[in-house]
């Protein structure tokens, strides 16, 4: 298998998502603008989300993902089977149970992060109901996540980086025309979650059938529980559950604190993290689901050179992208945030409050794919203790340069933060690596560091020279509409040339990149 090539299939899915995305945040901006009602969904979906993260795409799919694969590499495919029949059945039922448990629990779960005072009763009112309305989310999400976990196993990537631009489809399909015929317009987005956690569980299961994996669901949860692979599981997750859950803390803290920064505040910090998640999804998520499966068949068959090797490919791919679209994002906030998003209730002020978290989301870009990168070094071996142990120290820090930063940057401070976290984690991460002999890099990092650094240097130059030509927001905007996409565009394109041209003078070449899983 060709890794380079099946990472450009993934990426290529992620970016199709991602635009999808990308067009659903312009159109939800849009319609809706930034205002109470637009915080009210961002909060009610974020428990959901972080219920999803943590139980299906987090802890679960960690724990789930090295024992799948040593399952399929060591045992016959009768015991895989019934491995990811129990596994579906505990995960289902158990978060059918967390989603009644959480559609109770709505009011006061609210009132713990939001300040009721500073919001209208109507707005803290429709954060409730949206909230038990998307709870059921995390039942289809976990379904989801299990599917994509059986099939990245089985070489199949492209249809779970293909999934989530269901999801974005049916919040574009909700922004244009189902909003518009609601008493209470944002509940259009609400809807749009659950039609589009349906659309992604059908998606899996044509794939699910053709490899023979496709869980059957038991009526009694409890039996799941004897079997001794899902007892494994459970047994790694706890650990896994504590590192997912730190990170998604952190988050769910900052938001709290973007809540009491005023109305539209967790909007500007959202629409900043929904293009950083951009290259995050592009390169480190896809990494890191191509990374895993190798690095656990690595350690399964002892080939510490192999497992090393894998590692030390996905770091220099991340550095080699990571990098350039750090540096682009800080220089083209302003272009960027006011192409996408800068249209009807989404105003120059709205733009200009989103601009700032951007910039100081980027000086932490690197950080963030990094660790999507590095993690699944220490999944692979089983390893979930380290992981956790870092991420506490990282929610410790974020909380204390939020601190240090947010009364004086406000949201840009949150935002900065979680990038410095990041960064923290990371670094953390790879020395723990480094030190233990679990990795050993290969040859030639300061030289290509170096050549790096000349060509990032050459195209951030750029990019700031030519963005402040043009005023992008304003009564005074050089630019509008289709003209501010295609000026941006070009930007962008010319920017991209004048790195990867640099690198080519240095000696870079597309070979020196490629390689082939085992």
């Amino acid at each position: 298998m060709n890794l380079l090539k099946t990472l450009s299939a993934i990426s290529s899915m992620t970016m199709l998502s991602r635009v999808t995305g990308l067009l659903r945040e312009s159109l939800q901006a849009r319609a809706f603008g930034s205002n109470a009602y637009t915080d009210a969904f961002i909060i009610a979906f974020r428990l959901p989300n972080l219920l999803r993260r943590l139980f299906a795409e987090g802890a679960f799919s960690q724990a789930f993902v090295p024992l799948l694969s040593e399952y399929k590499n060591r045992n016959g495919e009768a015991e895989t089977k019934e491995l990811v029949d129990q596994a579906a059945t505990f995960l289902v039922w158990s978060t059918i149970l967390i989603s009644l448990a959480g559609i109770i629990a709505a009011p006061l779960l609210i009132h713990w992060i939001v300040d009721a005072s500073k919001q209208s009763g109507d707005s803290y009112a429709a954060t409730i109901f949206m909230t038990r309305f998307m709870f059921p989310y995390i039942v289809c999400m976990s379904f989801v996540a299990l599917a994509g976990g059986i099939l990245n196993t089985w070489n199949r990537f492209k249809i779970p980086a293909f999934t989530p631009v269901l999801l974005n489809l049916a919040f574009i399909c909700a922004a244009l025309f189902l909003q518009q015929r609601l008493a209470q317009p944002i509940y259009a987005m609400a809807i749009a979650v659950m039609v589009g956690g349906l659309l992604q569980v059908g998606l899996q299961i044509p794939s699910l059938l053709k490899i023979g994996m496709l869980p059957r669901i038991h009526l009694n949860p409890l039996a799941a529980l004897r079997d001794p692979g899902v007892r494994r599981i459970l047994q790694k997750m706890g650990p896994a559950l504590l590192g997912v859950s730190a990170a998604q803390i952190s988050l769910l803290i900052n938001t709290s604190i973007a809540g009491h920064l005023g109305a539209g505040s967790v909007s500007a910090l959202t629409y900043a993290d929904r293009l950083m998640e951009f290259p995050t999804a592009m390169l480190g998520v896809a990494l890191g689901t191509i990374l895993l499966p190798g690095l656990a068949k690595a350690i399964t068959n002892e080939d510490p050179s192999e497992y090393s090797g894998l590692l030390n490919w996905g770091l220099r791919l991340t550095f080699l992208l990571a990098l350039p679209a750090a540096v682009g994002l800080a220089m083209l906030a302003e272009p960027v945030i006011a192409t996408l998003f800068n249209y009807g209730q989404f105003g120059a002020l709205a733009t200009a409050n989103s601009v700032e978290p951007l910039m100081a989301y980027s000086a932490g870009l690197v950080g963030i794919i990094l660790v999507k990168t590095l993690t699944p070094a220490f999944y692979a071996r089983q390893d979930f203790r380290t992981p956790v142990r870092i991420a506490i120290g990282v929610v410790i820090s974020v909380q204390v340069l939020n601190f240090l930063l947010v009364p004086h940057f406000k949201v840009a401070g949150l935002a900065l933060s979680i990038g410095l976290g990041a960064c923290i984690n990371a670094g953390a991460m790879f020395v723990l690596l480094f030190k233990r002999g679990i990795f050993v890099p290969q040859p030639g990092w300061p030289l290509f560091f170096t050549k790096l650094v000349v060509a990032v240097t050459a195209m951030g130059t750029l990019a700031w020279f030519a963005s402040a030509r043009f005023a992008w927001t304003g009564t005074g905007a050089h630019l509008h509409g289709l003209l501010r996409a295609g000026t941006l565009l070009l930007l962008v394109t010319v920017c991209v040339a004048l790195y990867f041209g640099v690198l080519f003078l240095l000696g870079f070449r597309l070979a020196d990149f490629k390689r082939t899983g085992r």
